[in-house]
């Protein structure tokens, strides 16, 4: 069996959680890491049994036999960094947002069509076997036509205005770090919006610290999302439909499970029992689009990703908010 050498680009705290999640995929290894600080990647490579340790993004292209990259870094270096490993030929994992803006998201799949290298968005949420099970009970009409779909994802965190969250030039804000989820799953099941309405609550910084939208859809259906770091919120997410509605359990961006509520009946619960943090489940799947040969993944294309880009910059649109450069 064919062993993949995954590397890691930026060593923050998700690079940590995805490190953890890749022991437990067959014919996985961490290969090499890299941070812009050498004594960093050498502790991180230490902890997580890597055999290689650079101090800048730029050397790990000197790596050899690096499978697949997953870029950890913020949204603002997504691009950048994305761009380096598809042009030296590396497969590429790119953390959610998958980028800035629309614009820099169609370069990063232009270059990796023309370098005929695998890329990929790395919404972990996807890969949830209850995400796929939902998405089968949706097409197989158990709650009828899904009429509306409401989710909400916030946490408290202290304002620190240099920190990635509140930080212009980091492409901060709650929307690009969680409301993209609430998103993610209204275009999972809707589809792409035909009207985007959005508010928003700045930060002292001008990054959105609340977001609130309001999506329709050409099939008449619509979406209530929101987003926060100032508050906490359940991290739920309830489909509507027509004859029921279906709950995605626990946060519904790592779900535990499914409940069926069909009017008169008791509530169907279909448990999911959590192996790891989550990661793992993206990480195999990229290692079986590999093993095909394919250049990106038949569940989470590109095209899903630009889409979701052109919503989130519309979301922006709408509540004035441009990052620097733009």
């Amino acid at each position: 069996m064919r062993t993949f050498n995954w590397a890691i680009l930026g060593l923050g705290n998700i690079a940590h959680k995805f490190a953890a999640d890749l022991a437990l995929v067959p014919q996985a290894r961490l290969h090499a890491v890299a941070s812009r600080s050498l004594a960093k990647a050498q502790d991180f490579a230490a902890a997580h049994g890597a055999a290689h340790a650079v101090g800048s993004y730029e050397e790990l292209l000197s790596v050899p036999d690096i499978d697949a990259v997953y870029i950890a870094t913020p949204h603002s270096e997504h691009h950048a960094h994305a761009l380096l490993c598809l042009r030296g030929g590396l497969p590429v994992l790119c953390e959610k947002a998958f980028a800035q803006n629309v614009r820099q998201a169609e370069e990063m799949v232009q270059a990796a069509q023309q370098n005929g290298v695998f890329l990929m968005e790395a919404f972990w949420t996807r890969f949830f076997p209850a995400i796929k099970q939902a998405l089968e009970l949706v097409q197989a009409g158990t709650i009828g036509e899904v009429k509306h779909l409401a989710a909400d994802f916030g946490f408290i965190t202290d304002f620190k205005p240099e920190s990635r969250l509140f930080a212009p030039a980091l492409a901060g804000g709650s929307l690009l770090d969680i409301g993209v989820y609430p998103l993610f799953i209204s275009q999972l099941f809707l589809g792409v919006p035909a009207t985007v309405r959005a508010v928003a609550t700045p930060a002292p910084t001008g990054v959105d610290q609340n977001c609130a939208m309001a999506l329709a859809y050409a099939s008449g259906a619509t979406a209530s999302l929101f987003s926060t770091i100032a508050a906490t919120s359940n991290n739920n997410c309830v489909l509507y439909g027509a004859t029921g509605q279906l709950h995605l359990m626990g946060r519904f961006h790592a779900p535990s499970g499914l409940e069926i509520h069909r009017p008169g009946q008791e509530i169907e619960v279909i448990p999911y029992p959590k192996t790891g943090l989550g990661y793992h489940y993206e990480a195999a799947h990229v290692q079986e689009c590999l093993a095909q040969g394919l250049a990106e993944s038949p569940l989470l294309p590109l095209a899903f990703s630009l889409d979701l880009m052109r919503t989130l910059d519309a979301v922006r649109a709408e509540i004035g908010l441009r990052y620097p450069g733009e």
